[in-house]
């Protein structure tokens, strides 16, 4: 991308009817660490990339809690992420406050896509740089949403955003059929493949990933929303391994059934 006369604002439309500063935003969205998220009927799981800036730093945080009921994570300018979830936290209190009840999810996407939509139309502001995962719980189910800098939201099965995205894209595409009836480890577990995929060969471990999920129980209460510790996250990554590891089948036993097998029609 390159600067010129139609991007000095957010109002200003190029001739093609484009808005240049959105395309920016939504790009710095993809410069981000790779987040990830999961639904089945009952539970949804957000996991992320720990990606400090260097080697001399921590990581920034980019999965928050946002109430009992829903969490984000986040790609994109993490300082802008700070503000969208503490915006999120007083619109679940408020809404709490008045009606002593939840604040629905999909109502809790609407109103973030709408404080984002409104920096579209402003001249003396700018987008915010960075992309959202909101999941949360229900009285009917779980939901997954994605809110892009635009104010458009979308409500996915499971999605990727960040660097390298496309890559767990391509592996939740594969899959996502299933996710409805997964367990919450089944979904945990498939979270953590889908960011192996965007690490390119790097080791993935417990270090270097964040996981969190929420959902209810097989009895009917709300499980509230959780990172989950890292030494769990260790033992289902070597668990992982282990599997993939383990021959499915000797070859010598393969060889035996070679003489017997009937030839396949191809």
């Amino acid at each position: 991308m390159f600067r010129n006369q139609y991007d000095t604002d957010v109002t200003t439309w190029s001739p093609a009817g484009r808005l240049f500063q959105l395309e920016y935003a939504m790009e710095a969205v993809k410069q981000g660490s790779a987040c990830v998220g999961l639904c089945s009927l009952t539970h949804v799981v957000l996991a992320s990339v720990n990606k400090p800036a260097s080697d001399l730093c921590s990581h920034q945080r980019k999965v928050f809690r946002v109430a009992d009921h829903a969490g984000v994570a986040l790609a994109g300018l993490t300082a802008d992420g700070r503000v969208l979830s503490r915006f999120l936290r007083n619109e679940c209190i408020n809404h709490s406050f008045a009606y002593e009840a939840p604040l629905p999810v999909s109502r809790l996407a609407l109103r973030l896509a709408d404080k984002a939509q409104v920096c579209t139309q402003r001249s003396w502001k700018r987008p915010y740089g960075v992309g959202l995962l909101v999941a949360g719980l229900d009285e009917t189910r779980s939901h997954l949403y994605y809110n892009c800098p635009s104010g458009n939201y979308f409500e996915y099965q499971a999605f990727a955003i960040g660097s390298r995205c496309q890559a767990a894209k391509t592996f939740l595409e594969r899959r996502f059929k299933g996710y409805k009836d997964y367990t919450p480890e089944q979904l945990v577990k498939d979270a953590l493949s889908a960011i192996k995929e965007t690490l390119q060969g790097e080791k993935l471990s417990s270090s270097n990933c964040t996981v969190a999920i929420v959902g209810r129980k097989d009895d009917g209460t709300g499980e509230p929303f959780k990172l989950i510790d890292a030494t769990r996250i260790q033992e289902i990554i070597d668990s992982m391994e282990a599997a993939e590891e383990a021959p499915t089948e000797p070859s010598s036993m393969q060889e035996g059934r070679g003489s017997d097998a009937a030839p396949m029609d191809i």
